[in-house]
């Protein structure tokens, strides 16, 4: 008698193929939900309105949607036009117009009219990431941090929806920014030493520097309170430090910028509303 133990089930379970909608449409970088969900809590937290949610709802979409319109620009780009490709494009096409709805939404209940502006902002560095995803290459360095520094523009969005004032609203960008443009060069730099990849140091050190010095500035023109900065400097003293120290797994890297940007959130929101 053949019998079936737990290996055998768990072996199954492995090679069992993933439903296709899911190879399109759900994102693989973890670290992504985030840095998108960071922006959107910040905002909500000092600015509570329905617009503001309604924004806030966008852009978790938009950086869902970002799954499938990059196979369907990948595709294009390589002259080809497959089963995935046009999953991906009515995926994408259904994302997108919830997310115009939305956007509607909010610009009917809002007070103030002039929150697309941040978002048209950052027009230009989400463009700069999808280029780079359209051939494949939205890993490197530079389309990771233009794309983070695009979503940061929805807390700056949810503030003005909420009518709130535009020097908070550009000091918070400024916040959720420099905290997500610090963590990517850390945490690229762990994962190349983790997989024995020659690195450079100064590149995470200088992120770190340039991190903080962003958010001082961002302090000293009264856009923010003074806590933030002191959130920064903590986690730059802590990345320049660990990025000497032992080599951490990805996913314990990943979950400790996690907790940063909880934190830096947290301490930010609340140093705003005391």
């Amino acid at each position: 008698m053949t019998t079936v133990g737990p290996d055998a089930g768990a072996a199954a379970t492995a090679v069992r193929p993933v439903a296709p909608w899911r190879q399109v449409a759900i994102p693989t970088e973890h670290g992504g939900w985030s840095l998108t969900a960071e922006p959107v809590v910040l905002g909500l937290l000092v600015a509570w309105s329905w617009p503001g949610a309604a924004l806030g709802v966008a852009a978790m979409l938009a950086f869902v949607a970002r799954t499938p319109l990059k196979l369907v620009l990948v595709d294009r780009w390589r002259h080809r036009w497959l089963d995935r490709s046009r999953l991906a494009l009515r995926i994408a096409a259904v994302e997108i117009a919830l997310i115009v709805v939305l956007g509607a939404v909010a610009a009917a209940t809002s007070p103030n009219g002039w929150f697309w502006v941040p978002l048209a902002a950052a027009a230009p560095p989400v463009g700069i990431e999808l280029w780079f995803d359209m051939r494949s290459r939205g890993r490197r360095l530079v389309p990771e941090l233009a794309g983070t520094v695009g979503i940061g523009s929805v807390v700056a969005a949810i503030v003005l929806a909420a009518d709130g004032s535009v020097a908070l609203a550009v000091g918070l960008w400024v916040v959720v920014s420099a905290r997500a443009c610090a963590a990517i060069p850390y945490a690229r730099t762990q994962v190349f030493r983790a997989h024995g990849r020659t690195v450079t140091l100064w590149h995470s050190d200088l992120a770190q520097v340039a991190a903080l010095a962003a958010v001082v500035a961002a302090w000293m023109l009264d856009a923010v309170p003074f806590a933030p900065v002191v959130a920064v400097l903590a986690v730059a003293m802590f990345n320049i430090v660990a990025v000497r120290g032992p080599v951490r797994r990805a996913v314990v890297i990943g979950m400790q910028q996690m907790a940063f940007g909880i934190a830096v959130t947290v301490v930010t929101a609340f140093a705003v509303l005391a």
